[in-house]
């Protein structure tokens, strides 16, 4: 139950803080997410034992680090001019 008050707390706290500075989107949304829930998976991280969700939550942060790759990718694509582009 820490973890998932800590993950939410980080999402909330996200939340209002880009909608405080009048900057939110879904893909900031979404890396400042995936940040959270590294820090949070580390920072609640067992010592001795590992329980079985903790295994499971190594898939959760691939997807989301496969995500991050996908928003770089668009964001690098944006930036470039198109006579640089093969297609």
């Amino acid at each position: 139950m820490r973890f998932i008050r800590g993950q939410l707390a980080w999402m909330v706290a996200a939340v209002l803080a880009l909608s405080v500075l009048g900057s939110f989107s879904y893909e900031l949304f979404f890396v400042l997410s995936l940040i959270g829930l590294l820090i949070v998976t580390e920072l609640t991280a067992p010592f001795a034992v590992t329980p079985e969700w903790r295994r499971r939550l190594r898939w959760l942060i691939l997807l989301g680090l496969v995500g991050f790759a996908v928003i770089v990718v668009r964001r690098i694509l944006e930036i470039l001019p198109p006579e640089v582009l093969p297609w």
